[in-house]
C-alpha cells in the first residue's frame, strides 16, 4: 500500500480577466496512461482544496512554460477532459 501522496499546482485560472493560477496543492488522486498517435501519455486525475479537478496528461495540467509571469510553477512531488470544473 502506498501511503505517499503526490502533489501538482492546481492550473485553474482565476479572476475575472482569468489572469491568475489558483495554485493551490491539487492532490493527484488517480494515475493512468492514455493512449495517443505518438504513444502512451503519463495522464493523471487531481484535485484542489477549492474543488477545481483536472483529467489529463501530466504536461498539459502543469502550469510551468505557461508564460505567466510569477505564477506557480508546476511541481510534482512524493510528499507528505482537460481543464474541466
Amino acid at each position: 500500500m502506498e501511503t505517499d501522496a503526490t502533489f501538482m499546482d492546481c492550473p485553474e485560472f482565476l479572476g475575472t480577466r482569468r489572469q491568475f493560477r489558483c495554485g493551490l496543492p491539487a492532490e493527484v488522486e488517480q494515475r493512468y496512461t492514455a493512449g495517443s498517435t505518438d504513444g502512451p501519455l503519463e495522464s493523471v486525475q487531481i484535485r484542489c482544496p477549492r474543488g477545481h479537478w483536472f483529467s489529463g496528461p501530466v504536461e498539459s495540467l502543469s502550469c510551468a512554460g505557461s508564460g505567466q509571469e510569477g505564477g506557480p510553477a508546476a511541481t510534482m512531488s512524493s510528499e507528505s477532459s482537460s481543464g474541466s470544473k
